[in-house]
């Protein structure tokens, strides 16, 4: 096996080979997400970093043999770090070899003014926690920072979507839609916020610019007043046949009157119609994983975070 050598992210080029490079590994790793979906990719680059100011893909180091990518390391957030690596390769010298790389070139300054690294890996995945313990990681165990990754085959009969009187569950509209679609994210991920911090809805035309993004996917629920109440867009990957939901959420005005479930079941219904075989959707907080455990993702993997401190 020809020893991999690692490269900066060389710009554009290199984005559509690392989008099938996670299309390639989601297969080999029979449809599991312990690295991640395309989708995710398409999301962190077209909101994360346009949107969220996240760090560039020109911190991604890479890794390849014989011509092709079989590895590469991201940054998400300031010291949020995310190993993407083919299973064929998990059990060589190469995953310690990344976190190497990952502590000297992706690490930063925390809340707490020390410098660390967060690398995320499967709660299952021995392998990966050896080479994390070697190099001095400890797995960090605060409340609600794991991720658990619910996944289901839509070989299933998906019924009608529970709609309250009143409301009505589609597609989101045009661009004069787009202020409501936004306002409603707003309220759902800033619900302490002062309002005066909301910056506008310029930021969802970026969003609809990335390559998977398919507007009949993009479901909302509408309230009586003919404004965006809960929302939840679905990314269909052809090529591995599989979907990734991302964001999932509701006015707090709303909440707890089954809108985000109904979104989430027009999504699957809709994605059937298409034929995809399975559906991904990522949950931190204990109502978010309840709320999917109802849509039907009863099986999932836990992402969760192993921390270094470098100081």
């Amino acid at each position: 096996m020809t020893k991999p050598v690692m490269r900066q992210y060389a710009g554009d080029e290199d984005y559509p080979r690392l989008r099938e490079f996670l299309g390639e590994v989601l297969l080999a790793n029979g449809l599991r997400e312990y690295s991640w979906h395309v989708a995710r990719l398409d999301y962190y680059k077209w909101h994360g970093i346009v949107n969220c100011h996240d760090p560039g893909l020109e911190n991604a180091r890479i890794w390849e043999a014989d011509g092709k990518i079989v590895s590469f390391v991201l940054l998400e957030g300031k010291i949020n770090a995310f190993i993407q690596i083919h299973p064929d390769r998990m059990r060589t010298d190469l995953y310690g070899e990344m976190l190497a790389v990952a502590e000297t070139d992706l690490s930063g300054i925390g809340g707490d003014g020390r410098r660390k690294i967060y690398v995320w890996a499967d709660s299952k995945d021995d392998v990966a926690h050896g080479f994390l313990k070697q190099r001095g990681y400890v797995k960090y165990t605060e409340p609600h920072t794991a991720g658990r990754q619910g996944r289901q085959d839509l070989d299933r009969d998906i019924p009608e979507p529970a709609v309250p009187e009143g409301f009505i569950v589609r597609e989101l509209g045009d661009v004069d839609e787009l202020p409501s679609r936004s306002w409603c994210s707003w309220k759902a991920f800033h619900p302490d916020e002062p309002d005066e911090k909301y910056e506008g809805w310029l930021w969802y035309g970026n969003i609809r610019a990335a390559p998977l993004y398919n507007k009949e996917l993009d479901i909302v629920a509408i309230d009586p007043d003919g404004e965006v109440a809960s929302f939840t867009t679905a990314w269909y990957d052809a090529v591995t046949n599989t979907a990734h939901f991302e964001p999932v959420g509701t006015h707090p005005d709303h909440q707890r009157k089954g809108l985000g479930l109904a979104c989430i079941t027009e999504g699957l219904r809709r994605l059937k119609r298409l034929g995809c075989r399975r559906a991904f959707l990522e949950g931190f907080s204990i109502p978010a994983k309840g709320l999917y455990n109802k849509a039907g993702f009863h099986d999932y993997d836990t992402a969760e975070p192993w921390v270094k401190f470098l100081d």
